[in-house]
């Protein structure tokens, strides 16, 4: 078997290569690639589960970054135990060819309690006073200290939230480069989300986002020299294209007027009752899966819905099977956006009575993806004092939120999950090896085979 690295550089597509990237674009033109045609949905932890399972979400199970978990009446976003994913990965397949094979798994998503030899994600504590203290789970468990005596601990505050840096997918490099310095895994899988982060604020704004290029760009530079030098296949990759958006589309706020949703009031505030809703939508993107509960209304529900503006397709029934959706997890609806448009979980019809996290970094609380959870109040200047001051109170052993995300959805520039209709903004497959790429355009299916090909040589 030979020595494999795959880099996973989010967000990266052709039309962001180029003088900003410098070492990608002469990996690039050295090297061979292949576009990816985008799946639906376009988001993280369905394509990274079609990549290592070579299936389709209507056999894996990842229907979204998150979903409305039936048994339990309630929507959960960015769970982490493998066993979600409802196939074989592609380490338990080459296991089986050679029992001697080894994989590293650097942040790729659904990363705890699989067999992989060595795992890194991000797992924060929660502790008892209400703090959240920045960690890693590892396997094997002694990894976690080694890597956080050695590089510190992992910067889970600037890996998502307002103050997000390269710093985050630096550290997961350097994790990795140490990982395969003690162990020596066959097959390593590296997750770098830099460019996740201002792509989604200001779109493909190169005045804006050249800087993050070219951090990205070094990142890849240090892990790309370091894999050389053990004689690795070497092989970059991403999962989506990421383009201009400039429309939120707020769906539950259509349904809520038009009687479907349920709301109670807990201190004054308003919360999201999916147990008790008619139908509500679980927003990922530009991706929004509808749930409903009496199937009779379904029809009702799609018509309501397709008229929204910005809506481009509402799939059902064979909609969802010729898009590889039909699983029991996935909504019993599926809305597309137009390419200028992205959907929000907001359910609320008055800010004032929005509950309390809507304006915090609160991933696992929020019925859907929120991206606004990487901003702050541009008009409010005096916003950073206020995060020094309640971070302050926190040390001094007194109760603070960091109620600092605004509720201004048109903040964000940059979306993704449908299916980009420009090659230039499809995601691509790019590798040092010669011959192994015979085509322009493979489905996200057929990544999985072409990793393997680069093990088995």
């Amino acid at each position: 078997m030979q020595k494999t690295v795959v880099i996973n550089v989010v967000g990266l597509t052709k039309r962001l290569i180029g003088e900003h990237t410098p070492f990608i674009k002469s990996f690039f033109e050295n090297g061979e690639y292949t576009f990816i045609k985008p799946m639906l949905p376009a988001v993280t932890c369905s394509v990274q589960s079609t990549y290592v399972t070579g299936k389709w979400p209507s056999e894996h199970g990842i229907v979204g970054n998150g979903w409305y978990f039936k048994d339990e009446l309630e929507v959960k976003f960015w769970r982490q135990s493998n066993r979600l994913v409802q196939q074989p990965k592609i380490w338990d397949t080459l296991k089986e060819v050679d029992a001697s094979f080894s994989c590293a798994n650097h942040f790729w998503w659904y990363n705890m309690y699989s067999n992989v030899d060595y795992s890194i994600t991000p797992r924060p504590n929660y502790l008892a006073d209400g703090r959240k203290i920045p960690d890693i789970y590892s396997y094997p468990a002694t990894l976690r200290d080694e890597l956080q005596n050695s590089l510190g601990t992992f910067p889970l505050f600037e890996f998502w939230g307002p103050r997000t840096t390269i710093n985050s997918s630096k550290w997961i490099a350097n994790g990795a480069i140490k990982t395969d310095e003690k162990y020596d895994p066959t097959l390593t899988l590296i997750y770098l989300p830099h460019l996740d982060y201002n792509l989604q604020r200001y779109g493909l704004d190169f005045n804006k986002i050249s800087k993050d290029l070219n951090e990205i760009d070094g990142v890849v530079k240090q892990l790309v020299n370091h894999y050389e030098k053990q004689g690795a296949n070497i092989v970059l990759l991403s999962e989506y294209g990421i383009t201009n958006v400039k429309n939120p589309i707020h769906l539950n706020r259509v349904l809520r007027r038009e009687g479907y949703i349920h709301v109670r009031m807990e201190r004054g505030l308003e919360l999201l009752d999916t147990g008790a809703s008619e139908a509500f939508a679980v927003a990922d993107h530009q991706v929004a899966h509808i749930y409903v509960k009496d199937m009779g209304k379904l029809e009702e529900v799609k018509k309501i819905v397709s008229k929204v503006p910005g809506v481009e397709r509402v799939l059902i029934k064979n909609e969802l099977e010729a898009e590889h959706l039909n699983h029991e997890r996935c909504g019993d609806l599926v809305v597309v956006a137009d390419a200028n448009s992205w959907f929000t979980y907001y359910f609320w019809l008055d800010d004032a009575v929005a509950p309390d996290y809507a304006r915090m970094v609160d991933i696992h609380k929020k019925p859907g993806y929120d991206p606004v959870e990487m901003m702050t109040d541009p008009k409010d200047k005096l916003v950073m004092a206020k995060v020094g001051w309640k971070l302050l109170k926190k040390k001094l052993g007194f109760r603070s939120v960091l109620d600092i995300i605004p509720l201004d959805a048109t903040l964000i520039k940059g979306s993704h999950g449908r299916k980009t209709e420009d090659r230039e903004d499809f995601p691509i497959f790019i590798t040092n090896k010669n011959n192994m790429v015979n085509t322009n355009e493979i489905d996200a299916v057929a990544v999985c085979d072409l990793i393997k090909n680069h093990v088995l040589n």
